[in-house]
This record gives structure tokens, sequence and C-alpha cells, in this order.
């Protein structure tokens, strides 16, 4: 489809923008004369300066005193010749016009001339650099990305130094034309992947683009895979070390989250602290981690399976609590259970969805008092109540994880709660099956952990110390694919 050009004719130009934007209070269009050219000048008030304007070329041109024969000379010194901080490319549709302007940019139009020149003069409102809120670690980098890509990519690039970080920024195909920029190392990034991921990008077609999880679903192979495409990161050091291990990194306009392709499932076990602290520590809280997860998905539905159906796997003493507590609740394991589970999870919704200055009562209140009232009504037992809390709290362990903790889990209960020790297995092999049958962009989603190998000891389990991985260099697609 061809783009509507602009017109030679400055009045006609002025009409199609008053009948495009006339109805905006924030829509700013001034005609002037340049040296004998009738010009306009054009923006949006609330992103670009006009005190920035005149400063850094109305006055500067006005200053300069040459005689131009018409504005198509004009123009061509504008853009190659003068002092003037203008973009190096000209506009000369319609399309391309209107992104400019919704990027914050000034754009002079000129009797004669169908091609508009573009200044640089943003002055967007924004929310200025903070520590993450979802990424907790004690040491390293303590930024966070912002909305706004440009600046995003400033933080990225402070911290990866080398000429070899590439930042291709594209337009998404939507309807309010979101920009987002595709950044990798040319040097370790596999070629084929970068051209695939470039390629899917360029593909996806979606009305609006308000997150990069956006892509997320676009990026599957198998959509009814319930473990993630990708991963997401708010700090640039994050995002820097990804990029060290050859994977690309996705930056949305608007959002403060980068998209990180491909990525593993040991990926979401793993933190920046993890490589500030020792290695012996290190490979401890990240076994933690993986209990944790066991834990999470796994502990609600191995508590139905065996009160209902094996209380022989239960130690005697155990047994007999168990037994009490049970018959004095009107409810069967399983119902008990999933009532609890749906419980804590609406009471986390309520608090994080609640205005701030009441979440925290929300969730720590509504816990303390429906609990506390559900046992001593005797509607729920405590056994049911503590491994319901104890797998809520090890799912925030790995907060990654968190939606596929909760369906795993709920999957995990129904099926041993009504087939037993063979639900339960067969939820475990459903859930491994997942896990084996990802292949993000040609890569074993399991991989380091999955087929072992050295890799695994050095960066997988468990953490091997500085000078060994050093050695390694680990790199996708350097040890497999």
């Amino acid at each position: 489809m061809q783009e509507k050009a602009l017109s030679l004719s400055l009045q006609k130009n002025l009409e199609f923008l008053e009948k495009s934007f006339g109805d905006s209070g924030d829509f700013y269009a001034k005609q002037l004369t340049i040296r004998g050219i009738s010009c306009a000048i054009v923006m949006f008030t609330g992103l670009s300066s006009p005190e920035k304007l005149c400063h850094l070329a109305l006055d500067l041109l006005d200053r300069e005193p040459i005689i131009f024969g018409g504005s198509e000379e004009l123009c061509n010194y504008l853009l190659r010749q003068s002092l003037v901080p203008a973009e190096p490319n000209p506009v000369k549709d319609w399309t391309s016009f209107t992104e400019m302007l919704g990027n914050g940019m000034t754009l002079l139009l000129m009797e004669g001339c169908a091609q508009a020149v573009v200044f640089s003069t943003q002055e967007m409102p924004q929310r200025s650099i903070s520590t993450p809120t979802g990424e907790g670690n004690m040491r390293g980098s303590q930024e966070a990305f912002t909305e706004l890509l440009r600046n995003n990519l400033s933080l990225l690039r402070r911290q990866f130094r080398s000429g070899t970080l590439v930042a291709e920024i594209a337009t998404a195909k939507t309807r309010v034309k979101t920009e987002y920029c595709l950044c990798y190392d040319r040097s370790l990034a596999p070629k084929e992947t970068i051209d695939a991921l470039r390629k899917r990008l360029q593909e996806i077609e979606l009305p609006i683009l308000l997150d990069s999880a956006y892509f997320a679903s676009f990026l599957k192979q198998d959509k009814l895979n319930l473990f993630p495409a990708a991963a997401y990161t708010e700090r640039p050091a994050t995002a820097c070390a990804r990029l060290c291990e050859g994977k690309a990194v996705v930056l949305v306009s608007g959002c403060p989250y980068a998209l990180v392709v491909p990525s593993f499932f040991a990926e979401h076990f793993e933190c920046l602290d993890d490589y500030a602290s020792g290695a012996v520590f290190s490979g401890l809280i990240r076994i933690l981690k993986y209990l944790a997860f066991l834990l999470a998905v796994f502990g609600p539905g191995l508590y139905v399976m065996a009160v209902a159906f094996a209380p022989e796997i239960i130690p005697i003493q155990l047994l007999t609590k168990l037994a009490q507590a049970e018959t004095s609740t009107p409810l069967p394991p399983m119902l008990e259970m999933l009532g609890v589970t749906l419980l804590l999870e609406i009471v986390r919704e309520a608090g994080l969805r609640a205005p701030q200055s009441i979440s925290h009562t929300v969730s720590l209140v509504g816990a303390l008092i429906i609990g506390e009232t559900a046992v001593s009504a005797g509607i729920v037992s405590v056994p049911v109540l503590t491994m319901a809390a104890a797998a809520t709290i090890a799912t925030l362990a790995v907060p990654s994880l968190y939606e596929q903790s909760i369906l795993f889990r709920f999957a995990v209960i129904l099926l041993a709660g009504f087939f037993g020790v063979l639900g339960l297995a067969c939820a475990a092999l459903i859930i491994l099956a997942m896990a084996c049958g990802s292949e993000p962009f040609g890569y074993d989603y399991l991989y380091p952990l999955m087929p072992l190998t050295r890799t695994t000891w050095q960066d997988g389990f468990v953490r091997s110390i500085w000078s060994k991985l050093a050695q390694s260099g680990e790199v996708i697609g350097k040890d497999e694919a």
C-alpha cells in the first residue's frame, strides 16, 4: 500500500493537519517566513518544547546571512549544510509525519516543497530512574528501566560499552505505531536466531502494544505449553548479562520490562546475587529455589494423595494428628485444599490490585481473619491450611514462574485427588513433557540442566567459582544447537 505523500502547497498541508489534529488541544502549528519563504512549524506541545526549537533551530537559522532561491534550496541547506541540528532524513509521507509528531519531534513545512524537515526537540514528562521493585538484589546495580525507549536503550548502552552491541529500532504493526528495539551482540548472538526473531517480530500484528509480554505468545511454538517462551527483567544489568550470553533483548516503548529471548528453565532460579556471593552459598540458595518450586507445585497434591489414597506412607504419629484434624471437617481433603488455595489467591489478588494505602492491610488481615475463622468453624483443617500457606510462600521464591506454579498446582491437586498415586505421577510426567517439549528457537528449554554435562555443574543446579566460569564463557549455541 502506497503512503499518501505531502503536498507541494503549504496551505493544503496545513488544511490536512487541521482536519486531522485540529480538535486536539495540544496540537500546535505556526506559520512564519524564513528568508522570504513561507513556512510552518508543527508539534505537539506536551511532547516538544517550543523554547528548545527557538534556541536550537529558528534562532540559529535567523543568524545565518544566506539568501535562498526557493524552498528546495532551503530544505537541502537545512539537511546537509546548516549548523541547525536537523535530522538527516526528511519526511515525505503523512504516515511518517504522524509518527514523528508522536515521537516528540518538531517538523518544518515549506511552500513548494513536498517534504518536511525534522528537528529533535523532545521534552516529554518522564518517570525518573528508580530502583527495581520486582527483582530484589542486595548487590550490583540498582537502576531499573523506565517507560521511555531511548532512556532504556541508553541505560543498556551504558552497561554494555562494546561496539558489537546492535540496537535495531522498528515500529510494530499496531494502530498506535508503538516502537520497539531489538538488541543483541553481533559477535555472540547466533545469526539464525536473530534473523528468526526479527522476522517473527515484524510479522506480529496487534491492535495495541502496551507491554513487551504481548510478544511472548507469538514466540511460542506450542501454544498449549504453559512454560514461558521468554524471560523478563527490569534491570539493565541483567539484560546486559543476557546479551553477553548471546541472547537477544527486546525493549518496547512505554514498558519498563525487557524481554529476553531465548529463555531457559534454569534462568528462573538465577539472580544477580548468585554471582556476587560465594559459590557454596549461591549453590545452596539455588537448590533451595528448586525445592521451593517443587513444594509450590506438588506439595498440596502430595498431601491430598497421601491422606486420601496412601495413608500408609505417613508416620503413625503424624497420621493420628491428620486423622483427628480431618474428622472434624465436613469436606474431603481435595475440596479443602482447592478451597484454601483459591482463597489465598483471592487474598493475594485483592492485595495486589487494591490501593497501595490499604493493600497490605487487605492481604494480612484478610488471610489471618479468614483463615482463623475457617479453622475455628471447622470448615478446613489446620494441616490443609498449613500446607496451602507453605506452597503459596514457596511460590514467591521463584516469582518469574508464579503463573505456571499456580496452574500446575491446581492441576496436580485435581489429578491427585481423583486418581491418587497414578494421578500424581501423570501430573509430574505432563509437566516434564512440557519442559522437554519446549524448544525456544531450536534450543533445549532444560539447558543446561538436561542432559547432564559439565555446564550443568558449572552454572546449572549449582554455581562454580568465578575462575572456572570465566574460562568456560557460557554462550548459547556454543555447546549445542
